[in-house]
């Protein structure tokens, strides 16, 4: 199901089908460094994980993290959404892109939308989002989006503190 358009990019909801895709996103270096390690290895462990998570995400809070394509090729590109996660007081947006489509612009047009839309249709009106110290990159993108560095918070069940920026959308 669409979610979103932009002018390059379709946001929509992620299905079984996408599992390949999703595969080869975890299992980029980057997505371990940055976002963490899930032991996704096998397409079946991917449909797995689309159906636990994302699925059960767009069923329990009517929204998650959306596969991304680029709008004419229907090439998918990388995820970028909300989630409601137990250690953050408000719903927190993310994104995740393979290397290849960074520097385009991408991350910074889907996740417009996607806060565009977290005010307009979900009635969300504060939003945050998480880093790791050392993902330089998504920082100044989160702080080109409006948000503000609000200091460290604790990463669940993890020996680890991220970077929380919040915006009042």
């Amino acid at each position: 199901m669409k979610v979103l358009e932009t002018e390059r990019l379709i946001l929509r909801y992620q299905t079984i089908e996408d599992a390949a895709f999703m595969l080869e996103l975890m299992n980029d270096p980057s997505w371990i460094q940055y976002i963490g390690d899930k032991g996704v290895r096998t397409i079946v462990e991917a449909q797995d994980y689309i159906s636990k998570v994302a699925l059960d995400a767009y069923a329990r809070l009517g929204y998650g993290f959306y596969l991304t394509e680029l709008k004419d090729e229907g090439i998918p590109i990388g995820i970028c959404g909300l989630a409601k996660r137990d250690f953050l007081e408000a719903v927190d947006v993310g994104f995740a892109f393979l290397p290849m489509f960074w520097g385009k612009g991408y991350a910074f047009e889907a996740t417009s939308a996607v806060m565009e839309y977290a005010q307009s249709e979900l009635g969300i009106k504060r939003i945050v989002a998480i880093t790791t110290e050392r993902n330089h990159a998504s920082a100044k993108l989160l702080e080109k989006l409006g948000l503000h560095f609000e200091g460290m918070t604790p990463n669940a069940g993890k020996n680890e503190e991220l970077r929380l920026f919040a915006m009042n959308l």
